[in-house]
């Protein structure tokens, strides 16, 4: 009786069915392949921290890292005492605060514009054109800036012509032009191979949407606005947690590239800095012990950029 009751009021638990463990061999093939991988990352990513010890200790070439005399936090506090630690950390900062501002919104607007090219020749053409310049070494390309930011370069030339200026001008020599040059070559070497992420992205929205909002009377600024933004706001967010991260990383080839004794106080940054005091010096706790600071604060604001996204808009990078 009390089954049928259970029966019929739709409250009878479900038999509990045996769990057996099946081996799917197919599954393990697949997932076989990624341990060349983790052995490599294991190897020649996981295994060298423990190289980091040296920002701990009084590190040289002559004895080996256990043998070395402890130093605890001696590197850092040497650091944060440098009279030249607030130069360069003004210049990491804003070097990376306008890459935030205009080097970042700029795969994704050309990203944006390629998308509503018809002409599909015309489209491989705008996208090889801004790729190329990301597949030339700095060394390449730094000289190529350089040569023309010289006085009797193309810039200074056509400026001249124009009359906005009244002279030709050696651009790499005045170090308040150091932000705005530095900034417009990162963007014109990263533009292009930036905007393939974007692109791909875009490529993935459902085609039947952009249909609608045209039956809607939409015009292309609007479907760009509208869907395709928000399409790919995952992606956008991704990308920006990880531009966030990297705010204290300038890289240094770049830099040392353009960079100059007139430019100087403009140019150096903690990555130069460190490239100069610890490594060109073989002070080598002491490189070690601005790199660990970096990636802790790296870390820091991965972790803060993250979950201000997830809290603002719902998602985040994990």
């Amino acid at each position: 009786m009390a089954s049928i009751k259970a029966a019929h009021t739709g409250t009878e638990k479900p038999p509990k069915r045996r769990l057996t463990k099946r081996i799917d061999t197919d599954q393990l093939q697949i997932q076989s392949l990624i341990w060349p991988g983790l052995i490599l990352c294991f190897v020649f990513s996981y295994i060298p921290m423990y190289g980091i010890i040296i920002a701990f200790k009084d590190y040289n070439i002559f004895t080996t890292v256990s043998e070395a005399d402890w130093a605890g936090l001696k590197y850092f506090r040497e650091f944060w005492n440098d009279p030249a630690l607030w130069n360069v950390l003004r210049n990491t900062l804003a070097l990376n605060g306008l890459a935030l501002i205009f080097s970042f919104p700029a795969p994704i607007l050309l990203a944006l514009f390629i998308n509503e090219i018809k002409n599909v020749r015309f489209k491989k053409i705008v996208q090889t054109i801004s790729y190329l310049p990301h597949f030339l070494s700095w060394v390449i390309f730094g000289g190529i800036i350089l040569e023309m930011l010289m006085p009797t370069g193309v810039v200074s030339v056509v400026l001249c012509n124009l009359g906005i200026i009244p002279e030709p001008t050696n651009f790499m020599a005045k170090g308040e032009y150091f932000y705005a040059i530095y900034t417009i070559v990162s963007i014109i070497k990263s533009v292009g191979f930036g905007s393939i992420l974007y692109v791909a992205a875009i490529t993935g929205i459902d085609q039947e949407l952009y249909e609608a909002a045209i039956v809607d009377g939409c015009g292309r600024f609007q479907k760009m606005w509208y869907i395709t933004l928000p399409c790919i706001t995952g992606t956008i967010v991704i990308m920006l947690i990880f531009q966030i991260s990297s705010i204290l990383n300038t890289g240094y080839e770049q830099i040392i590239l353009l960079q100059n004794p007139l430019n100087l106080a403009f140019s150096e940054t903690l990555d130069t800095y460190v490239y100069k005091i610890g490594i060109a010096q073989s002070r080598y706790s002491y490189a070690a012990a601005v790199g660990l600071l970096k990636s802790v604060l790296s870390v820091s604001l991965m972790l803060i950029a993250n979950k201000t996204s997830k809290k603002l808009l719902g998602r985040g990078l994990f």
